[in-house]
């Protein structure tokens, strides 16, 4: 391999230049030892490529070895989102796109439907009403409402008139909102009428707004401002008609240019705007497309935050394929009635709500009776040693047992998809066992226009995030102080950096940040800790942020361990703390009320509220009980066990600021919110070691 003729080999594979059809991906990949090719399937393939800052491998998707995807190979004439969704309603036309099931009067009804050319029409007059209205290309748009089809309609208008969308998330309080507009000057907001009134409240404090246009607000309700604050306010659908009797030509993006300002809300200071253009956001799904097909007859179904990257990449997907896309009602919790009325065959979420699913499955097959019980185990155990052998499981156990599972979400779900934050492996399993058909995770982030890395839809090892999106190349890099190295073994570790087209142009205003975030070679740093499995598979093991020190030394990994505990059946939803003063950990449990109420009915307690019963020491030591017990099935370090325990029974939400809108804990909100009870079992801890030695 070490003749003139290979290393030019090996330099033209590195430059891109090889041509496509020279090596085949499932023939190609790199022994990251002797450097040299050899055959075989595997996830990744190792780069002839040694970095001068250090003895890195660089690894790529074994999908697309000889050079980084940046377009759909089916159609590489797509840069832009423009020209993505010109395409789909040109193919789609008359295919269902955006249902929703809440009628003009608020009432809920049966989904009703909106075509792929009825959209294209309306995003039309949209950006005609816009332009009409003198409002320039390059300029920002605000959206500040959640899911429905206007806020997608709205987006396409954006991409086809050159303006810049920015989500408003709803969520991040006034504050927030009001930072966001001034900093991206934005010009025009698109909001509905619940938030039209916070938006009026601080109207004289947002001086670049010009217009302001109301989703579903009616005509004789909107409320006419001074002309001296500059602001005009009309309905959606006034712009709608204005704009359709003036319609003007589109002026189309280029890849380069920005589509997006995503605002990330982070877990502290101000809210970063990530610029993402529309060669990123094309890029990434892009890749993606190469590994996972969706198609025309296809349902997805739309809760999670359109303001964040996760559900904004899964639309530019669903736009490609010409997927239909039925819409929740906007509250979380009727989001099942919401999937047995649309049965969806594609469900993106995230652990958060797959660990609830998982706990309200096993709870009902154990308290379903004996005979239940060891049926839905035999059926659970025939599948999964059927899907560990890469056979067929009998259909039997389906139609006995896992139909009726099914049907929870609809009975159609062919794909599940996880993102966010990890997804426990057995929970993975469990998944894909229960609902059958694909189910994966992925990992990613704002900055990399969602998707870094995704596992195989074949690959029935769970515990991974499986390889590099085809759209980027991925090492890792020594993180000295947390002891990960290049030379661990018996796998490399250190912080995962992400280099391609997918990854995003920097921080709006803030040269200092990106700086921080991209190194002068491109690489995106992105805090989290990850180590190489066998076959270029990639794990996320640690957060390089989000890590503190117990008294004695230990760096502990909280959301692993909140990840472990989340299995505890008592508990919905968990905050571990610790810190350098302190030798043990700490937790506040959001407890599961019907699981903690049966188990006080059981035992006898009596309670007046529930407030009541989460004090009660016999609930506390019940809870902690059973989270040690989990803990010691998930191997737990001893210190990575919480020795005292507080119990709430309201939710940690994003209304109550301890959730970002991805259901991530902010973490410093809730060290803060929590202040006292971490403070009292402290003390507690504290008062029990005394004793203890005095005896």
């Amino acid at each position: 391999m070490d003749s003139p003729a290979a290393r030019r080999r090996i330099q033209a594979i590195q430059d891109h230049l090889v041509p496509a059809g020279e090596f085949s991906s499932s023939q190609l990949r790199l022994n990251a030892t002797a450097g040299e090719f050899f055959s075989g399937d595997g996830y990744s393939v190792v780069l002839p490529e040694k970095l001068q800052t250090g003895k890195w491998n660089v690894y790529r998707s074994a999908r697309s070895p000889l050079k980084l995807v940046d377009r759909f190979p089916d159609h590489p004439e797509i840069g832009t989102l423009h020209d993505n969704f010109t395409r789909s309603a040109d193919v789609y036309r008359d295919y269902k796109y955006l249902g929703t099931r809440i009628r003009c009067d608020g009432t809920v009804g049966e989904y009703k439907w909106m075509t792929y050319g009825e959209a294209s029409t309306a995003r039309t007059a949209l950006g005609s009403g816009l332009v009409n209205h003198g409002i320039p290309k390059g300029s920002c748009i605000g959206l500040y409402f959640i899911n429905r089809p206007e806020w997608l309609v709205v987006d396409h208008a954006c991409s086809a008139y050159s303006y810049i969308s920015v989500p408003l998330y709803d969520t991040l309080g006034p504050d927030a909102v009001k930072y966001i507009v001034n900093h991206a000057l934005v010009q025009v907001i698109f909001c509905v009428p619940q938030t039209l009134n916070s938006l009026l409240s601080f109207l004289s404090e947002i001086p670049t707004v010009r217009l302001i246009v109301v989703v579903g607000g009616q005509d004789d309700q909107i409320p006419s401002l001074p002309s001296s604050t500059g602001v005009q306010v009309l309905t959606y659908a006034s712009l709608l008609s204005q704009g359709s009797s003036n319609i003007q030509p589109f002026c189309p993006p280029k890849p380069d240019d920005i589509a997006t300002i995503c605002y990330t809300s982070g877990t502290t200071g101000t809210p970063k705007g990530a610029v993402l253009t529309h060669g990123n956001l094309i890029a990434s799904v892009a890749g993606c497309s190469l590994a996972l097909k969706f198609f025309p007859s296809d349902v997805y179904i739309s809760y999670l935050p359109l303001a964040h990257i996760y559900e904004r990449a899964n639309q530019v997907s669903t736009v490609y394929f010409g997927v239909a896309v039925g819409f929740y009602q906007g509250d979380n919790m009727k989001l099942m009635d919401d999937m047995v009325a649309l049965r969806p065959t594609i469900f993106c979420s995230v652990p958060r709500l797959y660990n609830r699913i998982y706990a309200g499955i096993i709870n009902a097959v154990k308290t379903s009776g004996v005979l239940k019980e060891r049926l839905f185990n035999a059926a659970y155990n025939s599948k999964r040693q059927a899907i560990m052998n890469g056979k067929s499981p009998s259909p039997l156990w389906d139609k006995l047992v896992f139909n009726k599972i099914k049907a929870k979400l609809g009975g159609r779900v062919r794909v599940l998809a996880s993102g966010a934050s990890p997804l426990s492996p057995d929970i993975l399993e469990f998944l894909k066992i229960c609902f059958g058909g694909v189910v994966f995770e992925g990992y990613g982030m704002t900055e990399t226009s969602c998707v870094i890395s995704a596992m195989d839809p074949d690959d029935t090892l769970c515990g991974h995030v499986g390889a590099p999106n085809p759209a980027c190349e991925i090492k890792l890099v020594d993180v000295p102080e947390m002891n990960y190295t290049s030379d661990d073994q018996p796998y490399s570790r250190g912080e995962i950096c992400v280099r391609g087209p997918l990854v995003f142009k920097g921080y709006f205003k803030d040269e200092v940040q990106t700086r921080e975030a991209v190194d002068e070679d491109g690489w995106l740093h992105t805090g989290d800790i990850g180590l190489w499995l066998p076959g270029g598979r990639l794990k996320i093991i640690d957060r390089k942020k989000n890590i503190f020190k117990l008294a004695q030394g230990e760096y502990i990994a909280p959301e692993k361990i909140e990840n472990v505990y989340a299995k505890c059946k008592f508990v919905a939803q968990c905050f571990v703390y610790g810190d350098s003063f302190n030798a043990s950990l700490v937790a506040v449990v959001s407890v599961d009320l019907d699981t903690l109420k049966a188990w006080a009915s059981s035992e006898g307690i009596k309670y007046n509220d529930l407030a009541q019963l989460c004090t009660d020491p016999r609930a506390r030591a019940a809870v902690l009980a059973e989270m040690d017990a989990v803990g010691r099935e998930a191997q737990l370090r001893g210190f990575e066990f919480a020795k005292a325990v507080t119990l709430v029974h309201e939710p940690f939400t994003l209304e109550n600021g301890l959730l970002t809108p991805t259901f991530k804990i902010k973490r410093p909100q809730a060290k803060e919110y929590f202040a006292n009870a971490i403070s009292n079992m402290y003390a507690e801890l504290a008062s029990s070691d005394s004793s203890s030695q005095k005896m």
